[in-house]
């Protein structure tokens, strides 16, 4: 009798065993899938580095090459001052050795460039650049990286960084990003070449010298000279350098990077050629004494985050400058899926809406049109049109007060006022996916519950069985 309970007690025990470590493994998953979404800087360096780093800063263009020289800037010139503020910067740092890749205003090749970060045995070459767009319109900063790994982990690990110093200067962040040429190697020469060499390289491109939100950022020497110090301090915190001579040491932030395998591409640095995946219109409301149409806006990219939209109230004909995501955080990969743009309509103009979005590569999806059957009239256009209703004996105030009335009768459409600059939240009912999370943390908690539960009677249950067994045995020797 003994034997059979101790072996069920051994069951009971392996049951348990299996119970606890199936709880384990379900916690482990509904944790990691819970937390999926949210962008952790909390990986250590990838890549490995020697005591001593050794640092190129290659000032983009040079010579004949100028660069872009859109809106009277000439990129040459600026990327000399940035790099020549960065060198000096650095090289303030302990165990560091900087070099430039030139000096003057000389031309110099893109394979020279990185054979010279080469010959010193460079740990990273840093191309410094500014940026313009073919159509202008373009604002932000980014940082362009190889596709190859490991190279890709590097790069990708620097720019985030990066655009988080560039983020704290105000700039609109673009992302860290590849391209590939039509041989499926990297697009850009001074990576290519560095990368054949074995020489980690990305290009910084600070902003755009051609808009205007942009410019404020570049058009002193003062703004150029920031950029350079701010460059070292990215660097600075990457590679984890300290400075006796500034009194900081970044070497703890070298463990706190933007999660990167080696072995593999950052899935969201890659190239997405695919429009995003929606981008719909609904009218929420009109405002007739301004003229203003409020409309939610409704887009998602599946495999980018959404950084621009503009908008056309003309069927497409012509459209607004590019405006920033509401939200939009190229690093995290977030952006708000739901929001409310506020049009005002030119008096006496019949308003056709278009919206397009755009991801972290430029690529757009347009709207459906939301045709805007009212006419609105306002301002000096109202005025004419009372007093052309007075001249008519008040034919036409009369006529416009029907219309008003009309619109509060049973049946008909009724707009809210319109709420300007106001931004759309997302329905207080959570979504489907909120929904899942909550109601697999409540499965989770109660599995937690009945786990314990069932451990205590269990352990109730066994104390009893032990007791009944001791009390069995005294019972049976004494003398009868």
């Amino acid at each position: 009798m003994i034997q059979i309970i101790l072996f069920n007690l051994k069951n009971i025990k392996q049951h348990i065993a299996t119970a606890r470590l199936l709880a384990l493994l379900f916690c482990a998953l509904l944790s990691v899938w819970l937390v999926w979404d949210i962008p952790v800087l909390a990986a250590p360096r990838v890549q490995p580095l020697n005591d001593k780093v050794v640092i190129v800063i290659d000032p983009g263009h040079g010579g004949e090459n100028e660069g872009t020289i859109e809106n009277g800037f000439q990129e040459k010139s600026m990327t000399l001052k940035t790099a020549q503020a960065m060198y000096d910067e650095l090289c303030l740092y302990d165990n560091v050795e900087v070099y430039m890749t030139r000096t003057e205003d000389i031309d110099l090749t893109l394979k020279a460039r990185a054979e010279l970060a080469a010959a010193v045995n460079a740990d990273f070459l840093f191309s410094i650049h500014y940026n313009a767009s073919v159509n202008h319109n373009l604002f932000g900063t980014e940082v362009w990286i190889s596709a190859e790994p490991p190279y890709n982990a590097y790069g990708y690990q620097f720019g985030c960084e990066q655009l988080l110093t560039m983020q704290d200067m105000g700039l609109f962040l673009r992302g860290v990003k590849t391209r590939l040429n039509d041989r499926g190697t990297d697009y850009y020469g001074i990576i290519r070449e560095s990368v054949a060499l074995s020489v980690p390289a990305v290009i910084i491109e600070h902003c755009h010298v051609d808009e205007a939100r942009d410019v404020s950022f570049c058009d002193e020497e003062e703004d150029l000279i920031a950029f350079g110090r701010a460059d070292a301090l990215s660097v600075a915190k990457y590679f984890g350098l300290k400075s006796s001579v500034l009194g900081v040491d970044y070497s703890d932030n070298a463990q706190g990077l933007a999660k990167a395998d080696e072995r593999v591409c950052v899935q969201s640095s890659l190239k997405d050629e695919t429009p995003p995946d929606i981008c719909t219109l609904k009218l929420m409301a009109t405002k007739e004494e301004t003229g203003t149409v409020s409309v939610q806006v409704t887009a998602a990219d599946y495999d980018s985050p959404l950084i621009y939209y503009d908008y056309s109230i003309d069927s497409g004909v012509t459209y607004s400058s590019l405006q920033p995501w509401p939200e939009s955080n190229a690093l995290a990969g977030s952006y708000q899926d739901i929001f409310t743009l506020d049009i005002q309509i030119p008096s006496g103009t019949q308003a056709n809406i278009i919206v397009r979005a755009y991801n972290m590569f430029d690529v757009c999806t347009e709207s459906k049109p939301l045709l805007i059957s009212e006419i609105f009239r306002y301002g000096e256009d109202a005025k004419q049109e009372e007093n052309k209703g007075a001249l008519n004996g008040g034919d036409t105030k009369n006529v416009l007060d029907s219309a008003k009335e009309e619109k509060n009768l049973p049946g008909t459409q009724t707009f809210l006022p319109a709420n300007a600059g106001a931004k759309e939240k997302e329905p207080d009912e959570p979504s489907f996916l909120s929904f899942l999370k909550i109601c697999l943390i409540f499965v989770l908690i109660l599995f937690i519950v009945i786990l314990i539960s069932q451990s205590i009677s269990y352990r109730r249950r066994k104390k009893k069985r032990f007791q009944r067994i001791k009390d069995s045995g005294k019972k049976s020797s004494q003398p009868r």
